[in-house]
C-alpha cells in the first residue's frame, strides 16, 4: 500500500519505499503540520543524499543541522530536530543494525512494540501509540495485542496520522484534532 501522508508524490514515495523515512516523519510530527512533517524525510534525502541511519548518525552535526534548517526547513525547529534525527539514526544504527524494520519485526507483542517505540527520542506514549497504529493500519504490522498497545488509535475512524490515506482522510483527521482541542479548551478551568 502506498503511503499518502505528505500529499506530495515524491515525498510519499520516499515514505512508501523507506521504512526509516516513515519513522522520521512520525518523529517530526509535532507542533508542525503533519503533511509537512512527513515531507521532511524526502528533504533530508534530497539534501543529504541518503537516509541511511549510520550515515546520518555519523554526519557532522553542524553541517547536518544546516541542511535541516535550510528553507524550506524539515521542521519549524529545524536545528533541534536535526539533533534528534541524528540521535534517532544512531539508535537505529546501533540497536537494530541499521534496519529499522527490526524495531517491529522483532517485537514479541504489541506491548513490546510500544515499549520499543517509546524508547526512541521524541516518542512519548501518545506518539508511540499512533506509530503502532500507523504500522498496523498502513503496513499490516500487527503483533498480538497491538490494538491494546495503540489504544483508541487502533479504532476505526479518523483520529490520527495512522488514518491518513488521501487528502479527504487528512482533512477528516485535522477536523477531529481541532474538535478535540476545542473540547479540551472548553473544559479547561478559567482563571
Amino acid at each position: 500500500m502506498a503511503i499518502q501522508i505528505a500529499q506530495e508524490p515524491a515525498a510519499d514515495q520516499v515514505l512508501t519505499e523507506d521504512p526509516f523515512a516513515l519513522l522520521v516523519g512520525m518523529m517530526l510530527d509535532q507542533q508542525f503540520p503533519m503533511e509537512r512533517a512527513f515531507a521532511g524525510p524526502a528533504k533530508v534525502l534530497e539534501r543529504f543524499g541518503t537516509l541511511d541511519p549510520a550515515a546520518i548518525a555519523a554526519a557532522d552535526p553542524e553541517a547536518f543541522s544546516e541542511l535541516c534548517r535550510r528553507p524550506p526547513a524539515i521542521h519549524r525547529y529545524g536545528g533541534s530536530m536535526a539533533t534528534r534525527l541524528q540521535e534517532l539514526a544512531g539508535i537505529v544504527a546501533t540497536t537494530y543494525g541499521g534496519d529499522v524494520t527490526r524495531l517491529w519485526t522483532e517485537a514479541s507483542s504489541g506491548a513490546d512494540l510500544l515499549k520499543r517505540v517509546m524508547a526512541l527520542p521524541g516518542f512519548g506514549k501518545q506518539k508511540a501509540q499512533i506509530f503502532v497504529a500507523l504500522l498496523a493500519k498502513q503496513l499490516g504490522v500487527r503483533p498480538e495485542g497491538w490494538e491494546q498497545a495503540a489504544g483508541s488509535y487502533s479504532e476505526p475512524g479518523y483520529r490520527s496520522v495512522a488514518d491518513v490515506v488521501d487528502e479527504v482522510s487528512l482533512q477528516k483527521v485535522r477536523a477531529y484534532k481541532q474538535e478535540k482541542k476545542a473540547a479540551a479548551k472548553a473544559a479547561a478551568p478559567r482563571g
